[in-house]
């Protein structure tokens, strides 16, 4: 499973590539930030987003793109940002019929370091260790999105079995519409 992890940001916008199943070692294929100047007009800073964010569904191909799930912060301009970071990404995913998946920022500490409570210092501490890295990705915006793509790929898995079970008992609660046999008319 190739997945492309994406931290929105206005400013940093991290983007991280990682490839594997749960389970097995995974590898890093890439790891970088789009970044756009604060003093920029919204809308300019929005297209040079999706432009990076294109250049790296272009450039790697992922099958899946995991996405921080933006969540309540005290600053509300922080919080329309990153919003709106995000639907770009989820909107260039989309518009390739690229699945996406939403991870709100405990899951993906949970997942990755074992505690929802997680410093980003002991975040990049982890995904150094479990890509196999020299050194921790900077900024902290580029070993987040790594850490994203991490917690997808050892998500995935069990939601998707979550997933059909509960279709499937959705299924089995449906009433049950009779046949109604199909009589033939005579000509």
């Amino acid at each position: 499973m190739r997945v492309l992890g994406v931290d929105p940001g206005l400013t940093r916008c991290g983007v991280g590539v990682v490839e594997g199943v749960a389970g097995r070692p995974l590898t890093m294929l890439g790891v970088g930030v789009v970044r756009t100047p604060a003093d920029a007009e919204l809308g300019h800073r929005l297209v040079a987003i999706e432009r990076g964010i294109e250049q790296w569904l272009d450039e790697h191909r992922p099958e899946f793109v995991a996405v921080e799930r933006v969540f309540s912060q005290h600053n509300v301009r922080t919080v329309m940002g990153t919003a709106q970071a995000s639907a770009v990404a989820m909107l260039c995913a989309s518009r390739r019929g690229i699945p996406v998946a939403l991870h709100t920022p405990s899951e993906v500490k949970a997942a990755v370091t074992g505690t929802g409570r997680a410093d980003k210092a002991q975040v990049g501490a982890m995904v150094t260790r479990l890509l196999r890295l020299d050194a921790p990705p900077k900024p902290a915006d580029a070993a987040d999105a790594l850490a994203l793509a991490i917690c997808h790929i050892w998500r995935a898995p069990a939601v998707n079995r979550l997933q059909q079970a509960h279709a499937a008992a959705a299924a089995a609660r449906a009433p049950r519409t009779p046949a109604v046999p199909v009589r033939k008319v005579p000509r």
